[in-house]
This record gives structure tokens, C-alpha cells and sequence, in this order.
């Protein structure tokens, strides 16, 4: 019995230690991947990847990459980068205001890795929007289709083109987030209707193209909302309808017209500390129309003078709210003031001037 049970586990050794040569010799000769493996065919793209690639063939090459050089700060000297985009076939970029600001030279780099000189055509830290135009150069580059943005919905698809880190043409995508966003820009000014989105945009995007699934432009990449500096999921462009309307006089005449009735007014902190709401008047410039018009800011520095509270009735609370306003009447037109002074209201004329 017990030397048939051992012939048994004898043989049984001997089968399993085959079988593991065996295995061994199988996977090291004929399983191998020695030599180049058989390539899949994927079948076709989807509707949506050919829809993608085909956005940014025809977009991205009009995309460009641009660096300044500003003065120097003790031995090294300020330097930036950033996005744009061809506007015209005169060779004029759009970007950021703060992606040219400070800037003594500005080059970039175009879709061909051609670098050439671009010289400043104008810009408004208002909206932060800026127009470079080419030198030695045209763009060759037909220029982005116009959208326009009061037409857009929350979840639409977007794409951003630009240059993160350096990294030229590069593509991100994802949804809009919101819409009507307010972003505070310089001055106490904001751009509203503000596209928030969450295609990634990061250092170097800034001034790149936010397109549309049809491909066209419906905004320009501005800003974030990060703790680190990279994208968090939360980025802001500017509104293409913003756009057309400012562009145009960059390019024309490098600046855009302020709004405003030549007042200054003090920080809206100290007005809530003080209980009130509304612009508590600082200082009213000689000449100007408020002067005329016989506002009063404090008096020997101290004492109140006049409050703004309303403009054409609409109740005012912050200097951008103010501003906006003043945008919608436009300049040269009169504005219905609310004034107080004393907890006394008046309604105060005064027109509206160019204060840029």
C-alpha cells in the first residue's frame, strides 16, 4: 500500500515538474514578444474626435506664442510670456494686457517656429486686452471665425488653445461653467459677462482663444482660480462680444475711452465701516463736469461732502458697479445723479467724460 501510494506521488512530482518545463519552454520560445508586435486596426474615429481635430487644424495655427522683455530689475532683467491670436490678415494679435504690460520688446513665435518682431499697437487694463501688430511679416493666417457670446449656454463644449508652460499649440477642452461673471480687472473696473470654464488653462494660456464647438472664437483666455497657480478647473475668458467692440479701437486708436465724471472716492472698506452705502466723494478735479456740476468731496480732508448713491436710479454700492453704469449712458451723454449730503437726497446732472 505504501509503495503504491509513493509511486503515485512519484509520478505525480514527475507530471507537475513537466509541466513546468514545459510552461517555461513555451513562454520563453513561442511567447516571447521578441520581435515587433502585429499592429489593431482601431476602425474609425468618433464623430466627436474628427469634430475635435478638425477644430483645431483650422484654429491653431493662428495661434501664437509670445514673450516680452521689460527693464531690469537689479542685474536680471523682467521678462513674460503668453498667448495671442491672429486677428486680422494685417498681421494684428490679440492678447492679454498683462501678458504685454511693462514690455520694451515683445516677439512671437508663429505657427512655422518663425520668430519675428511684433511692436505695441494699444491696450486697456480695463478689460485686459491688448493688439501687437507683426513686423517684417504678415500673418499669412486667415483669422478665427467670430461667435458671439450672448448667445452661449452653460455646457456648451469649449476648447482653449494655447501655450502652458512654454508648451506651444496646446489644446484643452471641457465645458462652459457659468456665465455673466464679473472679473475685476484694474481700477476698480470689472468685465462682465465673463465666460467661467473649466478647460484647463495655465500659466501661458493667458490671451489664447477660448473656442466654440463650431469653431469660433468666443472669448479670450484671461485668468484662473488657483491656490497653486495651475488649473484648478476654474478659468475665465473674456467675452468675444467685449471683444469685437474694444479691438477695433485699440487698433485704431491704441486706447479706449473711460467713462467717468472726474471724481475720486474713497475705498468702498471705509464706507462700510462708516455704515454707508454708496461713493463717498474724496476729491472733485478742477474743470471737470462734476466741478460743474458742484459735487463736494470732503471738506478740510475730513468731513463728509457728497455720497453717490443711484445713477439713473440704479442703486450704487461699489465703484465698479458705478462705472458700468456710467458705460451703459455713454460718454458725452448727461447722468441722473442721487446725491446725499447731510441725509439729505438731491438729483444732481452731470455729464459724462472721457477720463483716460
Amino acid at each position: 500500500m505504501n509503495s503504491k501510494f509513493a509511486r503515485y506521488v512519484i509520478i505525480w512530482s514527475l507530471i507537475i515538474a513537466t509541466v513546468f518545463v514545459a510552461d517555461e519552454f513555451i513562454r520563453n520560445v513561442f511567447l516571447t514578444g521578441d520581435k515587433p508586435r502585429l499592429v489593431t486596426p482601431r476602425g474609425s474615429l468618433t464623430n466627436l474626435e474628427k469634430s475635435t481635430i478638425e477644430i483645431f487644424n483650422a484654429t491653431a495655427p493662428s495661434v501664437v506664442y509670445i514673450f516680452t522683455q521689460g527693464d531690469y530689475t537689479g542685474r536680471k532683467r523682467v521678462g513674460g510670456t503668453g498667448s495671442g491670436f491672429i486677428w486680422d490678415r494685417a498681421g494684428h494679435v490679440v492678447t492679454n494686457h498683462h501678458v504685454i504690460a511693462g514690455a520694451n520688446d515683445i516677439a512671437v513665435r508663429l505657427e512655422s517656429g518663425e520668430v519675428v518682431r511684433a511692436k505695441f499697437v494699444g491696450s486697456t487694463p480695463d478689460y485686459d486686452l491688448a493688439v501687437i501688430r507683426l513686423t517684417g511679416t504678415r500673418s499669412g493666417r486667415a483669422p478665427i471665425p467670430l461667435g458671439k457670446s450672448s448667445s452661449l449656454k452653460v455646457g456648451q463644449s469649449v476648447f482653449a488653445i494655447g501655450n502652458p508652460f512654454g508648451l506651444s499649440r496646446t489644446l484643452t477642452s471641457g465645458i462652459i461653467s457659468a456665465l455673466n461673471r464679473r472679473l475685476p480687472t484694474s481700477n476698480n473696473r470689472e468685465v462682465d459677462g465673463v465666460i467661467q470654464t473649466d478647460a484647463a488653462i495655465n500659466p501661458g494660456n493667458s490671451g489664447g482663444p477660448l473656442i466654440d464647438s463650431a469653431g469660433r472664437l468666443i472669448g479670450v483666455n484671461t485668468a484662473i482660480i488657483s491656490g497653486s497657480g495651475s488649473s484648478a478647473g476654474i478659468g475665465f475668458a473674456v467675452p468675444v462680444d467685449v471683444v469685437n467692440r474694444i479691438v477695433p479701437q485699440l487698433i485704431t486708436s491704441g486706447r479706449v475711452p473711460r467713462p467717468g465724471i472726474g471724481i475720486t472716492v474713497l475705498p468702498e472698506e471705509m464706507a462700510a465701516r462708516l455704515g454707508i452705502t454708496g461713493l463717498i466723494i474724496a476729491d472733485v478735479l478742477p474743470g471737470t463736469s462734476s466741478a460743474k456740476a458742484g459735487l463736494v468731496g470732503l471738506v478740510n480732508g475730513r468731513t463728509l461732502g457728497d455720497i453717490v448713491t443711484h445713477v439713473n436710479g440704479a442703486r450704487i454700492e461699489t465703484l465698479a458697479g458705478f462705472t458700468k453704469e456710467l458705460r451703459k449712458v455713454g460718454i458725452g451723454n448727461q447722468v441722473n445723479l442721487t446725491i446725499e449730503r447731510n441725509k439729505i437726497s438731491r438729483q444732481v446732472s452731470v455729464q459724462i467724460m472721457d477720463i483716460s
